[in-house]
């Protein structure tokens, strides 16, 4: 029970910086933006996600932990153009031609429709590493034992996170915000 506090605190906290340094880019307005559709999206990704991160974390930990937002920008994208369409796409939909390795890039290009090099993938890019680059000195902070239970959770929980993020990122992209309705 103990440790599925500190999971869930985790999770709350590194949300909320997520959203101060989206925030602070310009790029989300202190709101966390989201569709319950989006969100539960990640229970199909996160199994196959997880063991793509797993094998890029000691050599590419901003990768294994970026590519996440790179896919709630996508799932976000679908889910605002077709999401009868699109709900069921799979995995394998985010790999660009060489696999996980050039997910970044196909989704920026393929699915979000913007050219690599221009300025709205390069804050997006840089967005995502400035996120990934946070997430691991939080995660460092916990001083966690590498290889460990606990680690493996702290990584999937951080994933889960950058996801959700990713999702926000486009859905402000797109205009979707939060109105007050009523008095």
């Amino acid at each position: 029970m103990e440790e599925l506090q500190f999971y869930d605190n985790f999770e709350k906290a590194l949300e909320q910086d997520m959203l101060k340094v989206c925030t602070s880019a310009g790029m989300l307005d202190g709101v966390m933006l989201a569709s319950d559709d989006i969100d539960q999206k990640w229970n199909d990704y996160a199994n196959s996600y997880m063991a793509d991160a797993i094998e890029q974390i000691n050599e590419y930990p901003e990768v294994a932990i970026a590519w996440s937002l790179y896919m709630g920008m996508a799932v976000a994208q679908w889910w605002d153009v077709d999401w009868l369409q699109n709900k069921d796409n799979e995995y394998l939909k985010f790999y660009g031609p060489h696999g996980f390795d050039d997910m970044d890039d196909y989704i920026v290009e393929q699915i979000l429709g913007e050219k690599l090099g221009t300025e709205a993938a390069d804050k997006i890019s840089s967005t995502a590493y400035s996120c990934a680059q946070r997430a691991i000195s939080m995660i460092r902070k916990e001083n966690i034992e590498f290889g460990s239970v606990k680690a493996f959770y702290v990584l999937s929980r951080t994933v889960k996170v950058m996801y959700r993020i990713g999702a926000a990122l486009q859905l402000k992209r797109l205009g979707y915000k939060f109105e007050k309705l009523g008095n």
